[in-house]
């Protein structure tokens, strides 16, 4: 039964720890959203982003372009109202553009 052959990499056993990372809340909310985007454990995030490897996130590249063309909207909405309700445009349009940060990078 010859099925196929083990890898190196699939023979290594994770036998290292690492110690907890103790950090700002603020930190660990952002650590665990850009973990989450990838697809992966706060662990597996951490280890690869330390190691330089990538953390693309999973998100399709049509949402991101949908993102950016509500972005765009909201700003034509915005200028079209003279600055009635500003300080809303503002912060919603400061929300779409971190969604499409975060998302993308």
């Amino acid at each position: 039964m010859g099925g196929s052959p083990v890898s190196e990499s699939e023979k290594r056993k994770r036998t290292g720890l690492l110690p907890s990372v103790r950090c700002h809340p603020d930190d660990e909310r952002a650590v665990r959203e850009k973990a989450a985007d990838c697809g992966m454990s706060v662990g597996q995030f951490m280890l690869s982003a330390a190691l330089g490897r990538r953390t693309r996130s999973h998100v399709d590249d049509h949402i991101l372009n949908e993102l950016r063309l509500l972005g765009g909207q909201q700003k034509e909405l915005f200028r079209q109202g003279g600055g009635a309700l500003q300080p809303e445009y503002a912060k919603l349009l400061a929300e779409i553009t971190q969604a499409i940060t975060r998302l993308g990078s």
